[in-house]
């Protein structure tokens, strides 16, 4: 059986940063399934914290409805919830132990869409004629191949990106240090908690771009010392409002490892206060790495996504791409475009979208850049008729 694996589409993102949205971007995942069996869609396939589900719902339905034409009545599309999109998978989670106590979790729950929530019921229904399942945390692709989204590695984060905070404070609150973790049911315990407030916040409105990840990346692109483009105004606010803004970022800049320092000495750590691109790709890799060791994933190829940065691309170290306890780490990128993270062309940037991983019957897995032959015009939101150049999805968030 031949499986395409893609991560990250953040379908209903605010921003509009989903590419998958725009017809001839999609269409380049459409022929990519012309061969293929099944697609595994690996988590934060809706965006869920920017507002209602019902919206994230209404600007995917297009694309569940190409994929399940293009995979036809043969195929099989496999849905994964991430920590973008828990709010799907968590109605399941919940009922399993509203009236006994469940068996502990493993490694892939598979189920029937209708089963595991109505959300996910409802994209089956979209997605016909393909057969529609869910799995959750993860899925064997083979015996000797495990996805899943990767955003249980945020435990072991020394990035201090905003999850990577909010799932240190709970594993405070629940005296779950990282160390302990040791099964699904560890790595649930501090995250479904913390998801489950986020999702909440977004369930009926907006949320705020603390929330929605502006936020967050505005302070990357202030604490990597790019600018922000768009239009600025009036030549004397302008002026006026760059220099708020260089204050701002001084003050961002200086104050970070102050922070950073304070969050080590509260126990939230350990955190380092590097947020440079090669320590980005090294903090996710080990931290992905432990996961795989505490889940005894042994030597397997384990695909995951979450972070957005593809791998391993040519040029990569390929002893940084495997975890302690010997898994062949792969990452799927992502289908959102976010222009703090993307830099050069489509062939040279590791967060370029468009990314995917094939794995076949034998062999290692495959890594294709399904968008890397397009231009940044053609794929930049601001392109297709937005005001300035929207933020983007940050990665691990």
């Amino acid at each position: 059986m031949r499986t395409l694996i893609v991560s990250d589409l953040h379908l209903g993102s605010l921003s509009r940063a989903d590419v998958l949205r725009v017809p001839e971007l999609r269409a380049a995942l459409v022929e990519a399934l012309a061969d293929v069996d099944r697609l595994v869609l690996l988590g934060d396939v809706l965006e869920l914290r920017h507002g209602p589900a019902r919206e994230a719902l209404d600007a995917a339905r297009p694309v569940f409805e190409d994929l399940g034409r293009a995979l036809g009545e043969d195929g099989e599309m496999v849905l994964v919830a991430g920590n973008h999109d828990h709010r799907l998978v968590d109605p399941w989670l919940v009922a399993r132990g509203e009236l006994a106590e469940p068996p502990p979790l493993g490694l892939e729950q598979l189920l029937e869409a209708q089963e595991a929530s109505p959300a996910y019921g409802r994209i089956a229904e979209w997605a016909s004629p393909a057969r529609v399942r869910v799995a959750y945390p993860g899925i064997w692709i083979r015996d000797d191949v495990y996805a899943m989204h990767g955003h249980y590695l945020d435990s072991h984060l020394t990035v201090p990106t905003l999850e990577r905070l909010s799932v240190g404070a709970m594993s405070r609150v629940l005296k779950k240090p990282p160390s302990e973790m040791g099964s699904v049911g560890d790595y649930e315990a501090v995250g479904a908690p913390m998801f489950a407030w986020r999702d909440a916040v977004a369930r009926d409105a907006h949320t705020g771009a603390a929330l929605n990840g502006i936020a967050t990346v505005d302070a990357w692109r202030a604490l990597g010392g790019a600018g922000r483009s768009g239009r600025r105004g009036s030549h004397r606010g302008g002026l006026r409002k760059r220099a708020t803004n260089a204050v701002r970022r001084r003050a961002l800049v200086l104050g970070f490892p102050v922070a950073v320092a304070a969050l080590n000495r509260a126990g939230i750590g350990p955190l380092k206060a590097s947020i440079s691109g090669d320590e980005l790709r090294r903090a996710g890799l080990l931290a992905m790495g432990e996961v795989a060791a505490r889940l005894g994933l042994g030597d397997a190829h384990v695909v995951f996504g979450h972070t957005h940065r593809a791998g391993p691309l040519p040029g990569d170290d390929a002893a940084e791409w495997r975890g302690r306890g010997g898994a062949h780490l792969v990452n799927c990128g992502s289908w959102t475009y976010s222009s703090v993270f993307m830099s050069g062309a489509g062939a040279d940037s590791p967060y370029w979208p468009g990314a995917a991983v094939l794995v076949g019957d034998e062999g290692a897995p495959q890594l294709l850049r399904l968008l890397a032959d397009r231009t940044k015009d053609e794929i930049r939101p601001a392109a297709r008729g937005s005001v300035g150049e929207p933020a983007g999805q940050p990665p691990t968030l």
